[in-house]
């Protein structure tokens, strides 16, 4: 995670927190004047819209004051949903068991994406299995990954 995102995560983290959300991770999408803050926020009973206006709310102020972020942007706040990201090793540990899809920052066995089964973690890295061979991905090498949603 970056400098910036680490910050915006202990400032908005306590904030959230207060208001009975768990702060499920930040996201900077850097476009010039479209550029966006995405915050996912979750808790147990789910998050309503008006959760996530009182929140950006919040958030914006704290945001306007601490300008942690120069330039123009658009701010938003969101629940993770069912493809959900993941940001932080507790989310890899949680989703073990599921099918996710790994983006990697530099390649991997010479490849950047994998789509497989996260088989959990061991260290800082997590395990993936993809077409039966398993795969030791360092939680550093990860720019993004998604939970695959499963209906029954």
């Amino acid at each position: 995670m970056s400098a910036k995102l680490n910050k915006l995560q202990e400032m908005l983290e306590p904030v959230a927190q207060s208001m009975g959300f768990e702060l499920w991770g930040i996201e900077f999408i850097s476009q010039g004047k479209d550029s966006v803050l995405r915050i996912y926020i979750d808790r147990e009973d789910g998050v309503s819209v008006d959760d996530c206006a009182l929140l950006s709310h919040q958030a914006s102020g704290i945001l306007d004051v601490e300008e942690t972020i120069s330039g123009m942007y658009n701010l938003e706040v969101s629940s993770p949903g069912l493809d959900r990201l993941l940001f932080k090793l507790e989310h890899y540990q949680q989703y073990a068991g599921h099918q996710v899809k790994v983006k990697l920052r530099m390649p991997f066995d010479g490849r950047r994406n994998f789509k497989g089964l996260l088989k959990g973690v061991e260290g800082d890295e997590i395990v993936l299995e993809v077409d039966n061979e398993e795969y030791l991905l360092p939680l550093d090498y990860i720019d993004k990954a998604q939970v695959e949603p499963q209906f029954s």
